[in-house]
């Protein structure tokens, strides 16, 4: 089984934009948003979406940006983080296959409000700004999508201010997971997630060092089983009670 796991996990990172176009992991039906489409629209977005790969700690986007399209992740992992005006990193959330992030920016046609970071090699989808407008405009199914998808992010966003203010690391660590766990912005997630400790660090903003000991704690009391290279989640509802301790 952990043989199984290197072979999935080692080579993507030197996966090239030709290795994914020939495998065809660009399947719009993935996405729900796009399976709720009529026949018309969803040919409006096979015509209009680009993808791209980039590598590991290659910037997406940049904060300042113009908002030229919605960015999906087709496969691998990013980060939405910011900078404050002390010039400290603030760490909104992590996104891993299957999410769709910045429609807030596009709706308002402003710019990037933060910038999005591949944490590893990721295969990235860009949906342009004029043809989410034309979907608004078109499809009653697409403008319900984008709305529940609103206030999922508003509340992961609470969230996360919420668990900055805690000191206590195990609690930002569960709160990161739950975050890649949540089922209205990714409805696709696994119930384990391929992520190394580093990249959780990364996403927490806390040492690889530290978020081994928070993994082992919240392993030791039955909410998370640790494997090679993956995390899965044992008790979602338990991990989410310890957002929120002291």
């Amino acid at each position: 089984m952990t043989i199984t796991l290197v072979l999935i996990v080692e080579p993507i990172c030197h996966l090239t934009d030709n290795y994914y176009m020939t495998h065809n992991l660009l399947n719009l039906a993935d996405f729900p948003w796009f399976c709720s489409l009529n026949q018309h629209e969803q040919d409006k977005v096979r015509q209009a979406v680009t993808c791209k790969t980039f590598a590991e700690g290659e910037f997406i986007a940049r904060k300042g940006d113009a908002t030229n399209a919605w960015v999906g992740v087709v496969d691998g992992l990013v980060k939405i983080n910011t900078f404050s005006a002390s010039g400290k990193c603030i760490t909104f959330t992590g996104v891993p296959t299957g999410g769709w992030i910045g429609e807030g920016s596009v709706i308002k046609r402003e710019d990037r409000k933060y910038d999005i970071i591949a944490l590893r090699q990721s295969y990235i989808a860009f949906l342009p700004t004029e043809t989410f407008h034309w979907l608004l405009d078109n499809s009653l199914h697409f403008n319900r999508f984008v709305i529940q998808h609103l206030n999922e992010r508003l509340s992961q966003v609470l969230g996360t201010l919420e668990s900055d203010r805690l000191h206590n690391p195990d609690a930002r660590v569960a709160h990161a997971l739950c975050a890649m766990f949540n089922r209205q912005l990714f409805p696709d997630a696994a119930p384990q997630v391929h992520i190394s400790q580093e990249e959780l660090g990364y996403i927490v903003g806390t040492s690889r060092q530290r978020v081994n000991q928070s993994l082992k704690t919240l392993e030791e009391r039955g909410l998370i089983h640790l494997g090679y290279g993956f995390i899965g989640i044992l008790d979602l509802a338990g991990l989410q009670q310890c957002e929120f301790e002291e």
